[in-house]
């Protein structure tokens, strides 16, 4: 009964640990940026678009495909590095605990 009674202690632990960890992804901010700097995207950990910057030289009618396609490509590169500290953060966290591969923490 012992083990059980330390087992709900670590789980409050833990659960207080995860609170603080979310909170801390929330405000994380990665910068991505596409076309050599030309489109800068900045966003949350958990996916906000917080701002986008583009370079005034790509405002010609004829580059508005690109535009497009820089922006997403920006974006894309933003979410990636936040996901990567989010996932490093949650790596540190629950190293020791029996987690199976691939699982994927609820946040």
């Amino acid at each position: 009964m012992r083990d059980l009674m330390g087992m709900m202690g670590k789980v409050k632990e833990m659960q207080a640990k995860m609170e603080q960890m979310q909170a801390e992804i929330a405000e994380l901010q990665a910068e991505g940026k596409a076309g050599g700097g030309l489109v800068t995207v900045v966003m949350s950990g958990k996916g906000e678009l917080k701002s986008l910057k583009i370079d005034p030289s790509l405002f010609k009618e004829d580059d508005v495909e690109i535009l497009e396609d820089l922006i997403i490509a920006a974006h894309k590169d933003a979410k990636d590095k936040a996901e990567a500290a989010a996932a490093e953060k949650t790596k540190a966290l629950t190293a020791g605990l029996p987690i199976p591969p691939g699982f994927k923490m609820p946040f």
